[in-house]
């Protein structure tokens, strides 16, 4: 009995090894060609250079979609992380047989297809007059990220005390210096979390940036979809060695910040 419990976790982890090394492969093809020295993707590698992180990070055409990028991802997290937190919160009072149905509502974003979430944000932007600006993008982004920061706030209200609030309100404190004092620590994990999630969203997309975005807001994963499609550089493998970066250390954050919320509301 012993043996075969033992074979089968083994079996389960050179299945799990396997799995991880298909989803990492395309990673470890792409990122010594970001240092290739040579003008294409091609193996063998010319040679070992920097010079397409150079040409990332000093020319204009990496260097502003870069920096359109991490704006619009940046002011898209914190609109949605305000609009997520506050929705959570407003589930957590809701009744329970309204709760399931609301939350499908606010999830319904990330279960929709892309692209038809796209498509009906550009007719609904070109009458607001948002089609192809700053703020259009935004709001585009902040609806996608905004479920995320549902999500990760409401997994967090489930162990928190409402009790804790109401003791701070009996006590003399406004509603508004009890929720910065009192509820905010607690579930501020779970609305950092959501937030990193947000941002990772709006920094990824390409397919509503298609829709919505103008030569003005044009992010990096669309210069990189023009990239590929126009001239097919090292840079672009350069570009994806920084994404891959970033998504990890998001990821990083995120596993600590979730531990975090464990240890606090064990506190609680």
């Amino acid at each position: 009995m012993i043996a075969i419990e033992s074979l089968t976790s083994w079996a389960l982890r050179v299945f799990c090894a396997l799995g991880f090394l298909f989803l990492i492969a395309p990673l470890l093809v792409i990122v010594p060609l970001a240092f290739n020295a040579g003008d294409f993707l091609t193996y063998p590698l010319a040679g070992l250079s920097f010079r397409w992180f150079d040409a990332l990070f000093f020319s204009d055409q990496w260097l502003v979609p870069m920096k359109n990028s991490f704006v619009i991802g940046i002011l898209a997290a914190l609109l949605a992380t305000v609009l997520g937190t506050a929705a959570a919160m407003a589930l957590q009072k809701t009744s329970t047989k309204l709760r399931a149905p609301q939350l499908g509502i606010f999830l319904a974003p990330v279960v929709m297809p892309v692209a038809v979430v796209a498509l009906g944000m550009y007719f609904t932007f070109v009458g607001w007059g948002l089609a192809k600006t700053f703020p259009g993008m935004i709001l585009a982004h902040a609806a996608m990220g905004a479920p995320f920061v549902v999500s990760t706030v409401s997994a967090t209200l489930k162990s928190y005390d409402e009790r804790l609030y109401h003791a701070a309100l009996s006590l003399g404190a406004p509603p508004t210096l009890a929720f910065r004092k009192v509820t905010l620590p607690i579930i501020l994990p779970g609305v950092l979390s959501g937030a990193l999630f947000a941002f990772s969203v709006s920094f990824d997309d390409v397919v509503i940036a298609l829709f919505v975005a103008g030569p003005d807001q044009r992010t990096l994963p669309l210069q990189m979809l023009s990239g590929m499609r126009e001239n097919v550089s090292p840079a672009i493998a350069a570009v994806s060695v920084i994404m891959v970066i970033l998504a990890i250390t998001l990821l990083i954050v995120i596993n600590w910040l979730g531990k975090k919320s464990g240890q606090g509301v064990q506190r609680v």
